[in-house]
């Protein structure tokens, strides 16, 4: 069990302790049942997930892509905020951007029969649909186009530079809401990312 430091609200490191967790907790389709779990808050632990996917533990990589995986299997989203929760503990952690990111797809049929199966960093795969939109954030300043699919509960990926320039020779052109979009099609649904009037 983790020991909260409480002038500072943080929680004494114990990553072992939730991995060990994590691994008592797989079910049969090997993702622990945390949507069932409410234990009680026990800090914020010093653990970050970079942009570009990386876990960091007290500044430092966490350089075992198992150890990673582990983790997210227990990880959990509750409004804007990121935690790692087992059956007993749950702790803080912080996410810079998305907890994911999607590094390959996979694609099959055309046209509106098109399905987009993405890859994430740690080995989650999610076919894009109704139940895991897709969809494109656009900074607010620069314009930058950020892409995204659901993962599960809650939780994206960000869909890496490579995937998304081949996803976008996929694209198509669809009037929606009295407009005309530039988008892509999975699962049935055609997924709005940018009006075309915009690509000249």
């Amino acid at each position: 069990m983790a020991k909260i430091m409480s002038e500072q609200n943080t929680v004494t490191p114990s990553p072992d302790t939730l991995a060990e967790a994590a691994k008592a907790a797989r079910t049969a389709k090997g993702l622990p049942p945390v949507h069932k779990w409410n234990p009680p808050f026990c800090g914020d632990l010093d653990m970050r997930i970079a942009r570009d996917g990386t876990w960091f533990y007290e500044g430092t990589p966490i350089g075992r892509p198992a150890l990673v995986r582990l983790f997210s299997t227990i990880l959990k989203r509750e409004g804007e905020k990121y935690f790692l929760v087992t059956p007993v503990e749950k702790v803080g952690i912080t996410v810079d951007d998305a907890p994911f990111v999607a590094v390959d797809f996979q694609v099959s049929g055309d046209g509106r029969d098109q399905e987009l199966s993405f890859t994430t960093n740690v080995g989650d795969t999610t076919c894009a649909g109704p139940d895991n939109p897709l969809c494109v954030i656009r900074d607010a300043q620069t314009g930058e186009p950020a892409p995204y699919v659901h993962v599960r509960a809650g939780l994206e990926a960000l869909i890496d530079r490579k995937s998304f320039y081949r996803l976008v020779e996929l694209g198509a052109h669809e009037r929606c809401g009295g407009q005309d979009w530039f988008g892509l099609w999975s699962g049935g649904q055609f997924f709005r990312m940018i009006p075309s009037a915009e690509l000249g």
